[in-house]
């Protein structure tokens, strides 16, 4: 081997090692940023029973174990680089998306995370109800028809409808009788 193709190896190797520690780094991250959201929720879902609450941990741990796992897997596979191995890119990719699926179908399956969705949910039509409400609170301060006027408008509109229907069946009645008179 020669001084030149040396010298690429070992710059190749540093930069693989600086690639594998970067995305470890961030793998690392990634899963303390679930883990800190995954216990803010688990936290803040006051419905959830200490059942829930054990099933969500036991899901977060099984999701870690997965992590885990796929860490073991990245450096098997980067050890089997640096022995020469043809390890490609993809492979260090597919390993991480594959295991953070699957350590989110652990969490996400779990009816912790089904009661902490719910309260999600709920909380969302709260607020959406309070900004529908000061939006037509809004507008009627300024003068324009709200949802409400329209309905409103809307439901007499139908009313006269009905009464206009009615009144020319009547009429209708009224006239074949006097028709029929003569």
């Amino acid at each position: 081997m020669s001084r030149q193709s040396g010298d690429e190896w070992t710059m190749y190797a540093e930069e693989m090692n600086e690639t594998m520690i970067a995305a470890l780094e961030r793998n690392l991250e990634a899963q303390a940023q679930f883990v800190e959201s995954w216990f803010d929720v688990l936290d803040e879902t006051p419905e959830m029973s200490s059942e829930q609450l054990n099933e969500g941990l036991d899901g977060y741990s099984r999701a870690y174990e997965v992590w885990m796992e796929a860490a073991e897997q990245q450096f098997e596979r980067a050890s089997d680089a640096f022995e020469g191995e043809d390890v490609s890119l993809n492979e260090f990719r597919d390993i991480w998306l594959n295991s953070a699926n699957e350590a989110f179908k652990e969490v996400m399956g779990t009816s912790a995370f089904a009661a902490a969705t719910g309260q999600t949910v709920e909380d969302v039509l709260e607020m959406q109800q309070e900004v529908d409400e000061a939006a037509q609170s809004t507008l009627r301060t300024l003068g324009f028809a709200t949802e409400d006027d329209i309905d409103e408008v809307a439901k007499r509109l139908v009313e006269l409808e009905r009464r206009q229907h009615a009144v020319e069946k009547k009429l209708d009645r009224i006239l074949d009788a006097m028709d029929v008179e003569e």
